[in-house]
């Protein structure tokens, strides 16, 4: 059985939403210290696993190898636009038959979103880090996590097993904070 470790990384609104109405992530979700923290993370995982709408948009992206979950093929292909990506159909194939067509047989895993992507994740996460922007609202906007605005995310963490652990301060002035919870 191949050795991975998982973590989970998000930054979501006040009321626990990582995007707008529009399903796109606004710039007020954005920041600096948050950017360079999710960015070093990413450099150090060994796969990156994500949705189709979900994406990091950083330099160092196109180097990183990645499975973008697709219902648009029936097991495991490569994506024929990026040499890096493996596409995945979970229906189809296991994660493990994923990562072997991805050529990982261990090491960490970066699970990025969105939504679903991360439910599918929640019991082998090891470390799941939870940035919050207190400051910015988006009610309307689209959860984190299913049965998110009905719990908050770190009702949902808890509730998988997953325990707040250290606080690290991402940009004061706007009061971001990462907290790694880590699996119990």
């Amino acid at each position: 059985m191949p050795a991975f470790r998982f973590n989970g990384y998000v930054i979501v609104s006040a009321e626990g939403m990582l995007a707008d109405s529009a399903g796109v992530m606004p710039d007020a979700l954005k920041f600096p210290g948050d950017q360079r923290f999710f960015a070093a993370s990413l450099d150090r995982a060994d796969l990156i696993v994500h949705g189709k709408n979900s994406f990091e948009d950083q330099p160092n992206s196109p180097k990183r190898n990645r499975i973008v979950l697709s219902r648009s093929i029936d097991t495991v292909a490569p994506d024929p636009g990026n040499a890096k990506a493996t596409l995945w159909n979970p229906a189809g194939a296991t994660f493990e038959e994923a990562c072997a067509m991805a050529g990982i047989q261990a090491g960490t895993i970066a699970v990025i979103g969105g939504p679903v992507v991360f439910e599918m994740f929640f019991d082998r996460f090891d470390v799941f880090w939870l940035s919050r922007a207190p400051d910015v609202h988006l009610p309307d906007g689209a959860p984190c996590v299913p049965g998110v605005p009905a719990q908050s995310p770190q009702a949902i963490l808890a509730a998988h097993g997953l325990r707040a652990d250290e606080v690290e301060i991402l940009d004061a002035e706007h009061q971001v904070t990462v907290t790694a919870w880590r699996r119990v």
